[in-house]
């Protein structure tokens, strides 16, 4: 049965859907344009059934100093333990950055530091203060700009090294096909930097090793061989997971992965899911809608928080937000672990009612700032949900993550908070490509008619930024060349002058050429002028916001690809070569698409 006509039926008996056992059928999705991606996809949890793979490549051992290059320590240089030399080092390299002015930085690393050192470095090296990293820093900038300064040939021999290493470990044999490995090579040891202000940034990643390893490869397959003298962890054949190696990283106690690049087939197979997900939200959003808007009134408290959110999410495209352990991530938040000290309401504020202000560090510790008014009920609720409570108290206090999403499926099969995220972002930019392109357009114009959509977009999910570093000069050095074109066209008008005056006296063909040949110039210029007004019209607006992140992440690429198509715009405009492999499935999209 259809979720509204069954919707329907539950209203008709008393009782909410949310309150029904059964869960409603699947809303049918539109029509795709990628029905043979559909046909190939697996009817069971079995997502290969052969995978042969060489392994991860781990990064050489560590190459000690050469003589000279020392830590000096309260004035003296100190020869240190090969352990303690090569933590040294990791932070010795990273002295230009902004990282190791942080106090929490320093202190982490010094504690890792000093774990690795013998008991006499413990001894002698008691206070961060005291070290001084310069000769090493000096020594691994000297070293990368002797990289860049290698002759052509050496950089070529580089190059042709990389690639055959990338042949060797970074392709694997799935299902009979050659396909493309994301990550082949295990990070190096390191400092942990972490996003925004992480309490553990400074600690030292350490480095993996082939017995922290588990390998998964077909049952059939050849196991591929750990380095010399070593072995893997385990080795599993588990074909319902699709990567290819896994291991516990040292800082966070967080899983990593081997997977396959995201051109790989089984990798688009994931990227159409998610996005026919989001698509077949459109077909029953509004009976959730009028749901959690009636819900906003009932005697549950409970149902009222999650309606309550539910309108965060849809509304502000808020991320759902899982509850953290204190001490272990930076303090972000999403909608359900929002506390009253990032709410303020306003029963009236710059001639508007009903004002709610968020403020508070979304994910990658980015501010999330913004003040809408809302419908009474939600405002009064809010009131409801933060009163009596401490700053630091959660206002969904009856809410999580898992009980939201648990709800979200029994309106549709794989619905959770983040497909909401996904559907509002790609409708937003269906709608404002539809609002902001004209056919007429020049294709510079039309560019900047889908930046600005996909900026909309952008803004929407809080993908912000700061200005970024070169930003003044790149936007000086366009400006410059729009003088030098204006200076050029100046010059070319007053030739075409001359060259039309001397047609008009002459009237033969070699002056006609000339005056045809003038008019050309002028009209490339002119439209060269365009491009750069445009660019830095995109650069200046784009100067706080990340467009990738939403356009790889959120936004449909059949959307793109169908405006591409329809408005004349070639997709390599678009999506880099990268990122064409990436969506390699959508390419054939219609141009009358919709999402």
């Amino acid at each position: 049965m259809h979720a509204a006509a069954l919707l329907r039926l539950g209203r008709a008996a008393g009782v909410r859907l949310g309150d029904v056992s059964r869960r409603p059928a699947s809303v049918v999705a539109p029509k795709s344009s990628t029905a043979g991606w559909e046909e190939e996809k697996s009817k069971d949890r079995v997502r290969w059934r052969q995978l042969e793979h060489r392994g991860p490549y781990f990064v050489p051992a560590y190459e000690p100093l050469p003589d000279g290059v020392r830590i000096v320590y309260d004035g003296k240089p100190v020869k240190l333990s090969l352990a303690a030399e090569e933590v040294a080092t990791l932070y010795g390299k990273m002295l230009h950055q902004e990282y190791t002015t942080k106090e929490v930085f320093q202190n982490n690393f010094f504690n890792d530091w000093r774990k690795e050192m013998t008991e006499e470095e413990r001894e002698l090296i008691k206070h961060l203060d005291k070290c001084d990293f310069t000769e090493i820093h000096r020594h691994f900038m000297d070293k990368a700009a002797a990289r860049k300064a290698l002759p052509r040939e050496e950089k070529q021999k580089l190059k042709e090294e990389a690639k055959k290493l990338q042949q060797e470990f970074g392709y694997c044999i799935l299902d009979g096909q050659r396909e493309k490995i994301s990550n082949f090579k295990m990070e190096p040891p390191g400092l942990f930097c972490g996003r925004g202000n992480h309490p553990k940034m400074g600690m030292l990643k350490r480095r993996i090793r082939p017995e922290d390893v588990t390998i998964n490869c077909g049952r059939d397959a050849k196991i591929p061989e750990p380095p010399a003298g070593h072995q893997w962890k385990e080795v599993r054949s588990d074909n319902t997971v699709m990567w290819l190696a896994t291991w516990t990283e040292s800082v966070q106690n967080s899983v990593k992965y081997i997977t396959l690049n995201p051109s790989s087939k089984l990798k688009g197979q994931r990227d159409q899911q998610k996005y026919e997900a989001a698509r077949r939200l459109k077909g029953v959003v509004g009976e959730i809608r009028s749901q959690y808007r009636a819900d906003w009134t009932s005697p549950d408290v409970k149902k009222r928080q999650r309606a309550v959110a539910l309108y965060f999410i849809d509304k502000l495209a808020l991320r759902a937000g899982n509850r953290k352990e204190e001490g272990e991530t930076a303090d972000t938040v999403g909608c359900c672990s929002l506390r009253v000290e990032h709410v303020q309401l306003h029963a009236q504020a710059n001639g508007c009612k009903y004002v709610v202000e968020l403020d508070f560090l979304g994910k990658d510790s980015i501010s999330y700032s913004n003040r809408m008014s809302v419908e009474k009920p939600v405002f009064e609720n809010l009131q409801l949900f933060m009163k009596n409570k401490s700053p630091g108290d959660h206002v969904f206090d009856k809410l999580t993550t898992s009980s939201l999403n648990k709800h979200l499926q029994a309106w549709m099969d794989g619905l959770t908070a983040k497909v909401f995220r996904t559907y509002n972002a790609s409708i937003t930019l269906q709608k404002q490509l539809q609002a902001l392109t004209h056919a007429n357009d020049s294709q510079a114009s039309k560019i900047l008619a889908y930046n600005r959509a996909n900026r909309a977009v952008a803004v929407l999910c809080n993908h912000q930024r700061a200005a970024p570093r070169t930003f003044m000069k790149s936007l000086q050095t366009l400006h410059a060349k729009i003088e030098a074109k204006k200076a050029q066209a100046a010059e070319v008008q007053v030739e075409l002058v001359k060259a039309k005056a001397n047609h008009l006296t002459r009237g033969d063909s070699k002056s006609r050429r000339l005056l045809q040949k003038q008019w050309q110039r002028l009209q490339k210029l002119e439209e060269q002028l365009i491009q750069l007004s445009a660019q830095v019209k995109d650069k200046e607006e784009n100067k706080h916001v990340v467009l990738g992140t939403s356009k790889l992440s959120y936004l449909d690429p059949r959307i793109s690809i169908a405006w591409c198509k329809k408005f004349g715009v070639p997709v390599e405009k678009v999506y880099t070569k990268t990122q064409r492999e990436k969506f390699t499935w959508a390419l054939d999209t219609a141009e009358d698409f919709e999402f």
